[in-house]
């Protein structure tokens, strides 16, 4: 079995650079495994800071505080729509996966930046940032994670996070045009008393999802002082 080499003879990894890759549609446990591969190479210094930006097929994803009665679709109906099920390590409790939804998930290093509550913080100026290039005016809401429209009212984007050795994965997902009916088989995050909405409902026509890929990687990079570098 090949080992590492030992950490004077690793090849020096650029730190003001983050890889962003474009990777379509991946399934959901594959995509788990790929952050959990790269986050433990970024981690032993052997690759850089990196974004994978993705779409899901249909999944109901549930973190770690996850409730039973917030899954309210059957085995049989989730079966039949095509619906997978996944328990994840992330925090959070349940949101959906699907088409239409651009999936960020940053696997970055952050000793030295700063803690979970900043770090969840910064990503939802990120997505503020992101959202404001197609002129759409959104904000935090106090108590909750994520990022709403202005109001307040109804929720856009979704954040939920893993931090293992000082490298955080998963990361967040802004509703582009995904099918908004998915939502109605779960309570979003546990959350009942608001909607949730897309950047296609909201602005009254369908954004370009190269475009907002393209947005996404280069306001993470300018909020984290990184040097987008685009990997086929």
């Amino acid at each position: 079995m090949a080992t590492l080499p030992s950490t004077d003879q690793r090849p020096a990894v650029d730190s003001s650079a983050c890889r962003v890759i474009n990777a379509g549609v991946v399934p959901y446990r594959e995509a788990w495994d790929w952050q959990v591969e790269i986050a433990e190479r970024v981690r032993e210094g052997l690759s850089p800071d990196t974004l994978l930006l993705l779409e899901h097929p249909h999944t109901y994803t549930r973190g770690r505080l996850a409730l039973d009665s917030d899954l309210l679709l059957d085995a049989a109906t989730r079966a039949a729509r095509g619906i997978d099920v996944v328990e994840t390590d992330r925090g959070g409790l349940i949101t959906y996966h699907g088409p239409g939804q651009l999936v960020a998930y940053p696997i970055i290093r952050l000793r030295g930046r700063g803690g979970p509550h900043w770090y969840v913080r910064t990503l939802e100026q990120v997505i503020i940032s992101t959202l404001a290039e197609f002129n759409l005016p959104a904000a935090t809401v106090e108590g909750l994670t994520g990022v709403w429209t202005a109001d307040g009212q109804r929720k856009i984007a979704a954040i939920g996070v893993k931090i293992a050795g000082g490298v955080a994965y998963h990361g967040f997902a802004i509703n582009v045009n995904p099918d908004l009916t998915m939502f109605d088989g779960i309570v979003p995050c546990g959350i009942r008393d608001r909607k949730v909405t897309s950047l296609a409902v909201e602005l009254g026509a369908v954004p370009s999802m190269e475009t907002a890929r393209e947005i996404v990687a280069r306001r993470f990079c300018a909020e984290f002082g990184l040097e987008p570098r685009w990997q086929a």
